[in-house]
């Protein structure tokens, strides 16, 4: 039977969509306090090096300088995993680390002190790969971790986090198996994911232990948290700007709010940092470097018999997210491959780069895009489709896995076969499909090719929410839910949620602003959460608020509750329209109606997503077209379908598919430095180049909430890198196993050009 709703799954305009459109939105660069300073920083110009002397005399004598701060007078504030990273520090780990920071009345006269501002440096030894950082002789960046190996455990994660992968007994399993291969593929191009808004804050000290911190953050709540204990138990109030795309990368961005924080307690006035373009480019964080390299068993049907192999993590100069990438990561990879029997160990390993932290795939990506090439060197031995490899081998209701937190967990989601079978049929994959390293079509020098990808997460129930929804005599409805809108029209979806419980008018039903100090915890809405658990707990407060409200309606209609209902802001009698009273007599006209709701995490309903991808590749210049996608799921409801087609098409760019191809922050290891930090050399893909894009969305009932969905947004990205690489190497019929896939790369595949042993972008 079909679901009929009033509000869910139809198309409805956005609550913020008039205010964005007219300029009224406000981002992080449009608010501006009485007094504000604006902060700037003096970076390093060494990948590594200790600082011997700083002289910042000349810059405090300018006129409108108003704090210039070093190592030398910086508050003792930590943060990262484990703890190591302050406000500044005497060694300097990556080009473009903090060196000194300014706050002046301008930002031209702030940038003006930076200059004046003498610095010495003893430049160190500086290490970019991951296992020559291991090397004993490597010279190690920080004391505390020996090898330059950070530690895997994540607290937050819980007790247990997962630091590997390990089961079964994997040499019986290689024993069982009828091919077993060995390989390394490497997703270590650090591409950026670049939202378009570059990150800013406002610190604001109240207090000598108050401190307001203004920011375009995703997770607002979660930046209060993670301030809090980072700048030694003081009080904070976190409040969001509008974020203006995210994509993960400004989930939490407390290393900004040390600046900014710091400058304001030295200058006693609020200060505003904001990156410039130029910086969001080379000093921002980017996505883990990732390597695999180990062996996969398989059986001539496809069964997975046994992997092992180590998985090489490039974190940067530092981290504060890595391990619970790493933990998220290692759940993922089981979900993508059923198997018995693992053995993969995660190295996670410090370098002089920029630090990795958030990014949409969150650690499944990084992993699967190293992994799946080495795996499907077996498929291509066994003949196997890889279609037909990963519908059978994605875990399916009642298969158990280990997730994030240490802990077993067994699936009572849905069986995708069908949005698989259905996403197959309309890219025409039997038909393009003519086996391994075998093109689809040649025509000249032109060739296509066609690969296919699987991803899955069960983060979309992770971590706890809560949410109050507060019903006003005028009928009228308000959440209280601390989620910044971060470019997905999240907050529009959660209003259209509550709106179908009360019976309102979605007009009728609006969210207080993003601010700690009003609204109750809320992780957040990332790992696809926000229809799941975000939305759980936001359900749940509307109902118990609509049950307090027929409670109290009750006896003026002389009757028990649950013979009550209420649409459009009446509430009567179930059947009967004879008598009716506003929600003003109900309540009460000098009263409001609170109710409460509470989501725990859940981690039993993964989500899938299936990425067909068609390339063509010109073998005579290396230059690869995107021809078409075709993105296949199933959400359970689609609570709003401009939003979820958004979100598929997301796959593109932000780090995404395009990553494959072109999308790079090239690194220049003799100098250490970012060599393309603007538009115009930073390769993205325009509007003018964007392929066929189709998507198959299925509505199979899912066992979450109310309205028996469950979000997709996390895993759009993940599973395109490694369909792209199938489809060139199928394409060009040489196997390929490191991004992006330059023309450079292509044409060493196709013996066209001499390999260049001095290129130094990887």
């Amino acid at each position: 039977m079909e679901k009929e709703f009033r509000f869910i799954g139809k198309e409805t305009p956005r609550k913020d969509a008039g205010e964005i459109v007219r300029g009224k939105a406000k981002f992080i660069d449009d608010l501006k306090l009485t007094g504000m300073l604006y902060g700037k920083i003096l970076r390093s110009p060494h990948p590594h090096a200790l600082i011997k002397e700083i002289d910042a005399s000349r810059a405090k004598k300018i006129d409108g300088v108003k704090a210039v701060l070093t190592y030398k007078e910086i508050p003792g504030w930590r943060a990262g995993l484990p703890s190591h990273i302050g406000v500044l520090d005497r060694k300097v780990r990556f080009v473009g680390d903090a060196v000194a920071l300014v706050a002046a009345e301008t930002e031209e006269i702030a940038e003006e002190a930076l200059e004046l501002i003498d610095v010495h440096y003893e430049p160190l030894q500086a290490v970019y790969d991951v296992e020559e950082a291991m090397k004993p002789g490597a010279l190690q960046l920080y004391t505390q971790f020996p090898g330059n190996v950070f530690p895997l455990a994540c607290p937050w994660m819980g007790p247990n986090s997962l630091q590997e992968v390990v089961m079964g007994d994997v040499e019986k399993g290689f024993a069982e198996s009828d091919i077993i291969v060995e390989g390394t593929c490497t997703y270590e191009n650090i591409p950026n994911p670049l939202p378009l808004e570059s990150p800013g804050v406002i610190a604001s000290w109240e207090g000598p232990e108050e401190l307001t911190v203004w920011s375009s953050s995703q997770c607002p709540y979660l930046l209060k948290v993670t301030l809090h204990y980072a700048m030694g138990r003081i009080n904070v109030r976190s409040i969001a700007a509008h974020c203006g795309g995210s994509f993960g990368t400004k989930v939490m961005p407390w290393h900004l709010v040390f600046y900014a924080a710091a400058l304001a307690k030295a200058a006693r006035k609020p200060v505003k940092l904001c990156y410039t373009k130029a910086e969001h480019f080379a000093a921002f964080t980017l996505r883990l470097g990732s390597r695999f390299s180990g062996r996969v068993g398989i059986k001539k049907d496809g069964s997975v018999m046994a992997v092992s192999g180590d998985w090489f993590i490039n974190a940067g100069f530092c981290s504060d997210a890595a391990q619970g990438m790493v933990a998220v990561g290692c759940g993922e990879v089981q979900l993508m491959v059923r198997c018995a029997n693992w053995n993969i160990k995660p190295k996670l390993v410090c370098t002089n780069r920029n630090a990795s932290k958030m990014v949409r795939g969150y650690g499944g990506q990084e992993l699967e895009a190293a992994f799946i090439p080495v795996l499907t060197m077996a498929l291509e031995k066994a003949g196997l489709d890889p279609f037909e490899f990963f519908k059978k081998n994605y875990v399916k209701p009642g298969d158990g896995y280990y997730w994030r937190d240490g802990n077993w967990w067994v699936c009572r989601g849905i069986n995708y076969e069908k949005v698989m079978e259905k996403g197959a049929e309309v890219f025409g994959w039997k038909d393009k499909w003519k086996g391994w390293l075998k093109p689809t079509s040649v025509s000249g020098t032109k060739r296509t090719g066609v690969g296919v990808g699987m991803h899955g997460n069960a983060d979309v129930g992770e971590d706890v929410s809560e949410a109050y929804v507060r019903l006003d005599p005028d009928a009228t409805a308000v959440i209280y839910s601390c989620v910044s809108e971060h470019g997905t029209g999240q907050r529009s979806s959660l209003c259209k949620m509550v709106a179908e419980v009360l019976k309102l008018p979605v007009e009728r039903i609006s969210m207080a602003p993003p601010d700690s100090l009003v609204n109750p915890y809320e992780f957040g809405p990332v790992g696809s959460r926000g229809t799941y658990a975000i939305g759980s707990a936001v359900i749940r407060a509307a109902e118990d608020a609509r049950q307090k409200l027929l409670e109290k309606s009750a006896p003026l209609l002389d009757t028990r509750p649950e013979e009550l209902d209420t649409e459009d802001g009446m509430i009567f009698i179930k059947g009967r329209n004879d008598k009716k009273i506003p929600w003003k007599a109900g309540i009460g006209f000098d009263r409001t109606c609170f109710g409460y709701g509470r989501f725990e995490p859940d981690f039993t309903v993964p989500n899938f997503m299936m990425i067909f991808v068609e390339v063509e590749v010109d073998t005579e210049t290396g230059k690869i077209d995107l021809r078409r996608v075709v993105a296949a799921t199933d959400v359970g409801q689609v609570i709003d379908s401009q939003s979820l087609t958004n979100q598929l098409h997301g796959c593109l760019g932000s780090a995404g598919l395009d990553s494959a191809i072109f999308e790079e922050s090239v690194l220049d290891k003799k100098l250490g430095r970012i060599l393309n930090p603007n538009m115009l050399d930073y390769k993205w893909r325009t509007f003018l180049e964007l392929p066929a894009f189709d998507t198959v969305i299925l509505e199979t009932p899912f066992q979450t909430h109310l309205f028996k969905s469950i979000g997709v947004g996390e895993i759009v990205t993940s599973p395109a890198p490694p369909a792209v690489l199938m489809a060139v190497s199928n394409a060009i019929g040489k196997r390929l196993a490191e991004y992006p896939l330059t023309p450079d790369k292509i044409l060493r595949a196709l013996g066209k050009v001499k390999e260049n042993k001095a290129r130094s972008t990887q």
